[in-house]
């Protein structure tokens, strides 16, 4: 019998993140027995590696509806609804209070490498409706099965980033393990400072995990001498990541974009536009060289760390066995993508959408939070919440609840939703990976994406002011050749 008609009494959660603990707490609720499945050693164990960046939202967007009501049941003292939490403060006060609050019902150190229906694989269709799943998992070496009515995968794109390489693909020399790979979002102030202290970083991306990182290197560069800082997106303009200012509905995030565009003008960034980039030359110092073009320019950057902020995509290896209906283009549910899809709507903001618009072919299986967004970047945490509070309803069998989906998330102040983005807005829109851009991210939001570059010119040069005076490293020549323009200007957008 379907999953429509019969309701859920178990359910598989994959990942420990806010949306996968938000997706328990309502299970709970509704009379579901979730387990919760996190291949990571604790709650929020992706949002760990960049607990040093604040979050954007304040914690009146960043907690369940449902997790608060369990956490209230045990004498938790909620943040205050304005404060901006760091993701450490994401993880201290709300996700391990709300895993201790879950107890049993999470596993840490568990991996789920695979998902298919018990006795069906994926070709098998007699029969296959109603018949659980299972879920194949990886704890100290040793392999187990866990059999559940409904699966939720919140599992995030964490840990498995765009190439920095144009086409979608890396480019040469581009290694995971090489030694200029900085990661998308380094603890420049703190534990990576000695990194990059006096030296040459060079940040790939139009979102804001790449606006925070280039806001708190400027920040370094303030004390520490022969700290240059370059920034290289793909679009022919950098208005997107400034975002709306004032605008904005969330000040914190309208900030970003006004301190980051104020670093640009005044030379203490510099910034290289519709940049595409062909290679790199790793050093025996480990510095490289990355070259590739801007328009029809050759452009060779010399550096000594990598930034890459160019977003992430999902993991769907372990969902090969699972009936999906994925959109194409954005790898999220084809229901959802036409209101995502970076090339054809920018904005922070999303249409509510529940259940209905998450379902696959294969009742009872969802995929929720950032990982249902596939490759689009304007993800927010409120928007998973609603997400598995519609989900646990239809398991449920309460479809009326299911259905009535309501959804307010703050304006950006900037959006663009018309299809007639250019092929550099759209290929920009498409690399911004936001910042915190994964399961456990609060703030993968992208800004509007706006034809209108605010330049002068319809194929503008690339801007590149020397910050402080010192070498930038940037060469730019016709192609087969290298010319050193330590001090090119531009009217567009500087």
């Amino acid at each position: 019998m379907s999953l429509t008609t019969r309701p859920a009494a178990t359910c598989a959660v994959i990942g420990a993140g806010p949306v996968g603990l938000a997706a328990a707490a309502h299970l709970l609720e509704r009379g579901i027995t979730p387990v919760v499945l996190e291949a990571g050693p604790s709650a929020g164990a992706a949002v760990g590696q960049w607990g040093h960046v604040r979050l954007f939202s304040p914690w009146r967007f960043d907690i369940d509806t449902a997790a608060r009501r369990l956490l209230e049941s045990a004498g938790w003292a909620e943040p205050d609804a304005d404060g901006l939490p760091t993701g450490a403060e994401l993880i201290g006060r709300y996700l391990e209070p709300l895993s201790a609050a879950l107890g049993s019902h999470v596993r840490y150190g568990t991996r789920v490498t695979g998902v298919s229906r018990v006795d069906a694989d994926k070709t098998h269709t007699i029969g296959r409706e109603g018949r659980s799943y299972l879920l194949r998992t990886v704890s100290n070496g040793e392999w187990s099965d866990v059999v559940a009515d409904a699966v939720i995968d919140a599992s995030g794109v964490w840990g498995r980033p765009n190439p920095l390489g144009a086409h979608g693909l890396p480019a040469a020399g581009e290694t995971a393990d090489a030694p200029w790979q900085a990661g998308p979002l380094p603890d420049v102030l703190g534990a990576d400072r000695a990194r990059f202290a006096g030296k040459r970083t060079l940040v790939v991306g139009a979102g804001h995990s790449a606006a925070n990182t280039l806001i708190v290197l400027a920040e370094l560069a303030e004390t520490e001498p022969g700290t240059v800082i370059t920034w290289a997106v793909r679009g022919q303009s950098a208005a997107k990541v400034y975002g709306g200012g004032t605008a904005d509905a969330l000040p914190a995030r309208g900030t970003i974009g006004t301190r980051l565009k104020g670093l640009v003008e005044s030379g203490a960034i510099e910034l290289v536009t519709s940049f595409t980039i062909s290679g790199f030359d790793t050093a025996a110092d480990g510095s490289v060289t990355v070259t590739g073009r801007t328009g029809s320019l050759a452009v060779a950057i010399e550096a000594d760390n990598v930034a890459a902020a160019t977003g992430f995509r999902p993991d769907l290896e372990l969902l090969r066995e699972v009936r999906l209906d994925l959109d194409a283009t954005v790898e999220a549910p084809a229901k959802l993508a036409p209101l995502i899809d970076p090339n054809f709507h920018s904005c922070g903001t999303v249409p509510p959408h529940g259940e209905a618009d998450l379902a696959h072919p294969d009742e009872g299986f969802y995929i929720a939070g950032v990982k249902s967004y596939g490759r689009a970047p304007t993800f927010l945490l409120a928007t998973g919440y609603e997400q598995v509070r519609s989900i646990a309803a239809a398991l449920a069998g309460d479809r009326e609840a299911a259905d009535a989906v309501e959804l307010e998330l703050p304006e950006t102040g900037v959006c663009s939703s018309s299809r007639a983005l250019d092929a550099t807005s759209i290929a920009d829109a498409a690399e911004s990976g936001g910042c915190c851009g994964t399961t456990a991210a609060a703030d993968d939001a992208g800004c509007g994406t706006s034809a209108d570059s605010g330049c002068g010119t319809e194929q503008p040069e690339p801007v590149a002011v020397g910050p402080r005076g010192l070498a930038t490293g940037v060469l730019h020549g016709r192609a087969g050749e290298r010319v050193e323009l330590p001090q090119l200007k531009s009217g567009c957008c500087g």
